[in-house]
């Protein structure tokens, strides 16, 4: 054994500098390639075990149980590395195991568990599967193995069933074995489940291992059940760094923030070892990126790929893109995890160069981009002018089998509803087989964007009539095509079916209620659906603050915003926006100027270009005109078009054609080629009966295109009987099963 040590620590430190070719011997022993073996073990090196082992058969040794053994060990403890190419590994664990079989050591009851162990690790469900069923002999230990291979590749109802078959067969679960089975019960719908393992845990006498409590911690935080997971993390007696990580996740994922960092600190307190877990629990518990950071250089964990990963998607999640990529540059070894990160960041901003670049990287790294880098990517091409960009990253879908995936064709559907080519959405949508609700709701969604709410509708009784239930993204994505074009019958009905069906009304679903109704003109309805609200959130509250004010319900608008401080919510831009726009409407010059003050002053907010826009608008139509225009000029940012355009419809109001021709010549200047522009010069020479000038204003507005904003009129039907026959003739959805 000394010589095999001997061996392998000389490889070790040799082999990766001078090559295997010129170290190996012309008549080499099995205990000779057993210590290279070892080596690759220990250095997680699956592929230079894998060359090792071929050199073993092509000389005259011949391979033992030990040699598998060795072999299949390596493997194992390359797939916790986050380099390791999960295709060719899944490739050459397959040609181990017909040498295997070939070699009749696949009896080995130790060697078969190995196998199944590893096939679990890469994801080979089904090969593992076969494996367990083939063999002759089961321990305890190979049932562990199928039992954690599907836990952990989230098969959790497969899981509880081969533990029930274990028990049925007379074997007696170990510690192992409920370790390996509670995290397939952390979900609620299957939390009785996890209790009753608890409860044969504690029947058995196998709860009191740390391990065991850690895990049913985990499960119980998991399904929101935080007593249980604090009462478990009492009784630990001697608390390792994981029952500290597992109370810190816990507390994380259920959003007490405050709580976590407490846990923390009492960790550090205790003198726990401190690890890369910890960090990756610390910044899932919303902690500050730029202390952690610090923390992660100071502690030593700067080289660590995981914390560093964890880091950079902390960073890239925050929108400190800066840093993200600073910090992305400095990683030894990239990683498709945090380049994915970036790319769905520089997405997120718009920045669609940098996006490229990145996806270029991942090939260039020779890294396989998975369905989560390309709905990254897909989900930024917001502008038809990126469609080029757009059919490329399909195309490439389409090349890799990604476009396989249900994630990349939704996120297809929605990339080309953006693109205004909802057809090909469409298409997409009827080439799948099993359409999930996920789908379904991409499509409306989609219709929903390109203005086909008629389209979205009848999707919306087909997919009822295949038996689909909606939910709650489905009914606000039909909401508001409803607000769009004034279906008022229809989002009753849709405010019927949330009633009938319980669906949860989540703070969306609600403002989508309340936006619909104002929209339609129904503020008793939205009113009453605000009032049946226990805690609106601060959208709910905007959206029946801005209600208000656009129905010319001033001061119930101005009531509401009070109503809201009083609940202890802090208002936002939006809010100050509904609330400007309320005092605008209703002539409030005085209220305006209080809490447009107030918004700097006590908010700490810089006005935007649309709240300025409103207090010139108030202004304005008030006559202050003089004012209007002083508050122009000391305006922070520079005013656009809709700030002059606020002064000149006023100057219309109040019959200024001196100021008004004044403001024209500025919006042309600004390249403000809208037809409305024409329409208030036309009316404002009109007030003064100057009727050359308003012949000129009306030619210029043919030449250049302008038709005076033309609208269209919406007359909804009475009855609602034809809205509910699909319609075969608008899209044919025969294919859709």
């Amino acid at each position: 054994m000394s010589s095999t040590r001997a061996i392998g620590h000389y490889f070790r430190t040799t082999l990766p500098r001078i090559g295997l070719e010129s170290i190996l011997p012309s008549n080499q022993n099995i205990s000779f390639f057993h210590g290279l073996l070892e080596s690759c073990g220990e250095t997680k090196d699956s592929r230079r075990a894998l060359i090792i082992f071929r050199r073993l058969l092509q000389s005259n040794a011949k391979p033992s149980d030990l040699t598998f053994s060795l072999l299949i060990k390596s493997y194992v403890a390359d797939t916790s590395s986050t380099v390791i190419d999960s295709t060719y590994a899944k490739i050459e664990a397959n040609q181990v195991q017909t040498h295997l079989r070939k070699s009749g050591f696949n009896q080995y009851v130790y060697l078969s568990t190995a196998f199944l162990d590893l096939y679990g690790k890469l994801g080979c469900i089904s090969y593992a599967q076969y494996l367990f069923e083939e063999m002759p002999n089961r321990d305890v230990v190979s049932w562990n193995a199928l039992i954690c291979g599907y836990s952990r590749n989230g098969y959790d109802y497969d899981a509880l069933e081969v533990f029930v078959q274990m028990l049925r067969e007379g074997f007696s679960p170990c510690q192992r074995t409920l370790v390996g089975l509670v995290p397939s019960c952390g979900r609620p719908d299957i939390v009785f489940q996890g209790k009753a393992i608890h409860g044969f845990g504690i029947k058995s006498g196998l709860d009191m291992d740390c391990r065991m409590k850690n895990a049913l911690t985990s499960m119980y935080a998991k399904c929101a059940d935080l007593h249980a997971a604090e009462v478990l993390f009492e009784e630990i007696y001697e608390k390792s760094e994981v029952s500290w990580n597992t109370m810190i996740g816990a507390y994380g994922q259920n959003g007490l923030y405050d709580d976590a960092m407490l846990v923390f600190k009492q960790m550090q307190k205790e003198r726990v070892e401190i690890n890369y877990i910890t960090i990756i629990n610390l910044l899932s518990a919303n902690a500050h990126p730029d202390s952690t950071h610090c923390y992660v250089i100071k502690t030593g964990f700067a080289t660590n790929a995981s914390a560093i990963t964890s880091l950079v998607c902390t960073y890239a999640g925050c929108g400190n893109l800066e840093s993200a990529g600073l910090l992305y540059k400095l990683m030894s070894q990239k990683n498709l995890v945090s380049l994915t990160a970036l790319i769905s960041g520089y997405a997120e901003n718009g920045n669609m160069d940098l996006v490229v670049d990145c996806f270029n990287q991942m090939l260039e790294l020779q890294m396989k981009p998975d369905a989560v880098a390309v709905v990254s990517i897909l989900h930024g091409f917001t502008d038809a002018t990126l469609v080029g960009a757009g059919l490329a990253i399909h195309a490439y879908g389409l090349k890799t089998g990604l476009c396989a995936d249900c994630l990349v064709v939704n996120g297809l559907i929605s990339m080309y509803s953006k693109f205004g080519d909802i057809e090909k959405g469409f298409s997409l949508f009827s080439e799948m087989g099993e359409k999930q609700l996920i789908s379904w709701n991409s499509v409306i969604s989609g219709c929903i964007q390109a203005g086909r709410t008629s389209d979205a509708m009848e999707l919306f009784c087909h997919m009822r009539m295949l038996g689909h239930r909606p939910d709650a993204i489905t009914v606000a994505s039909l909401l508001a095509g409803c607000s769009e074009v004034g279906f008022l019958q229809f989002g009753e009905r849709l405010h019927n079916y949330v009633l009938r069906n319980n669906l949860e009304m989540e703070d969306f679903l609600e403002t989508s209620l309340i936006d619909m109704y104002i929209k339609c003109g129904c503020l008793e309805s939205a009113a009453s659906v605000f009032k049946s609200i226990k805690e609106p959130c601060l959208a709910t509250w905007n959206t029946m603050i801005s209600g208000y004010g656009l129905s010319g319900h001033e001061h119930k608008a101005l009531s509401c915003y009070s109503e809201m401080q009083e609940q202890g919510l802090e208002p936002d831009r939006i809010t100050f926006l509904g609330v400007l726009s309320a005092c605008t409407h209703g002539g409030l010059v005085l209220e305006g100027k209080r809490y447009f003050q107030s918004m700097k002053e006590d908010f700490g907010m810089i006005p935007g270009l649309q709240h300025n826009a409103c207090m010139v608008d108030l202004l304005s139509r008030a006559g202050f005109l003089q004012e209007a225009l002083i508050f122009v000029k000391n305006m922070e940012v520079e005013p656009d078009s809709a700030v002059w355009g606020a002064l000149l419809s006023s100057c219309c109001i109040h019959h200024e054609l001196k100021l008004g021709e004044c403001l024209a010549k500025r919006l042309f200047l600004l390249d403000y080629n809208s037809g409305g522009l024409y329409v208030l010069m036309s009316n404002l020479y009109a007030s003064k009966g100057r009727w050359d000038d308003v012949a000129r204003v009306r030619k210029m507005m043919r030449e250049t295109g302008g038709d005076g904003s033309s609208g269209i009129s919406l007359i909804e039907v009475s009855s609602m009987e034809k809205m509910n026959n699909i319609n075969e003739n608008a899209w044919q959805l025969s294919s859709v099963h």
